[in-house]
């Protein structure tokens, strides 16, 4: 069986056939720096190889699932927006190799899941949330084309027109909400989070593996022939909305913001 690989902010733990991948930087409420951003690819690209594990859990320790984008990054690409082809790089590779992974991935949405933290969750194929979870795409609240993923995943889940809703308001929904309106599959009181989970993955482990591998890869062949079409020009498009005066400002204020609550 392939020895795990170690992370520095990433943890991943086997039990049975089921691998953990959890985001470990309770600190920052597993906010992608850019180590993060790197070390998420891998391990989803280890996990989809591993010899070792036929379903995926990812979550995220402490109480955020992960709160999306983590300033000081932001605050880098405002002075360096060329440095952001880089992002833009490891964006699409991150979307694929979720796309790619032919085993279950299941999100155990333990908190809040904002910006890229949602697009991961919701890019999973089964979403169990706490109803003390909250999920949305802010994009747009700094100034940021919702290019990294948002504009392909949230249509398929809930419509073109809620989907432009959220994302061109940028608001953050509760558990419940996002559960009615189908951008989860089940939402569950906090205390019960893991059983559900647990519950789940038993179920799939126990399910016939081919079969269900198989039947995973037909679905996704529409959903990345849509990611191919979208991914390109979103992200190009959030790469202009980097370089915006509009956006600078919004960093700007969202640091003073952050300043004054210390």
């Amino acid at each position: 069986m392939t020895r795990l690989p170690d992370f520095e902010t990433l943890l991943l733990e086997r039990k049975g056939r089921r691998l953990t991948i959890t985001m470990d930087q309770p600190e920052t409420l597993n906010a992608f720096g850019g180590k993060m951003h790197v070390e998420i690819e891998q391990a989803l690209a280890f996990a989809g190889q591993d010899d070792g594990s036929d379903v995926i859990v990812v979550t995220g320790a402490g109480r955020a699932f992960s709160a999306g984008g983590d300033i000081a990054r932001m605050q880098h690409f405002v002075d360096h927006p060329d440095d952001f082809e880089e992002e833009v790089q490891g964006a699409k590779r991150l979307i694929f190799t979720l796309l790619d992974i032919e085993k279950p991935v299941i999100a155990r949405i333990n908190g809040p899941a904002v910006g890229l933290g949602a697009t991961i969750a919701l890019f999973c194929d089964v979403t169990i949330a706490s109803d003390t979870a909250r999920i949305g795409d802010p994009h747009v609240a700094i100034g940021l084309v919702a290019g990294d993923g948002g504009a392909v995943i949230w249509p398929q889940l809930v419509g073109f027109h809620r989907a432009k809703e959220f994302l061109l308001t940028g608001e953050i929904l509760t558990a419940a909400r996002a559960a009615e309106i189908g951008l989860v599959n089940h939402v569950v009181p906090e205390a019960e989070l893991d059983a559900a989970v647990d519950a789940l993955c038993d179920r799939l482990l126990k399910g016939a593996q081919q079969a269900i591998r198989w039947t995973k890869v037909t679905i996704n062949i529409e959903l990345k022939r849509i990611a191919h079409a979208l991914m390109d020009p979103g992200l190009a498009y959030e790469s202009l909305s980097v370089r915006t005066d509009e956006h600078a400002e919004r960093v700007k204020a969202f640091v003073e913001r952050a300043e004054k609550k210390r």
